[in-house]
């Protein structure tokens, strides 16, 4: 089984993670989370992308 996602900038889980936190594609930073490609975006982009959350059992 596959490992945690991780951030694409610096390689930590969300958790650990201390990258300026904003989506990717409209620079929005409400309810941004990390997603499966390694990514964050806000819940409206998530919806319009089809693109669920990185899981977040590594807290």
């Amino acid at each position: 089984m596959a490992g945690p996602v991780l951030c694409s900038v610096c390689g930590k889980t969300e958790s650990e993670c201390d990258c300026d936190k904003y989506c990717t594609i409209c620079k929005g930073q409400m309810g941004v989370r990390l997603c499966m490609d390694g990514l964050y975006y806000c819940p409206d982009c998530r919806e319009a992308c089809d693109i669920s959350v990185a899981d977040s059992r590594d807290h």
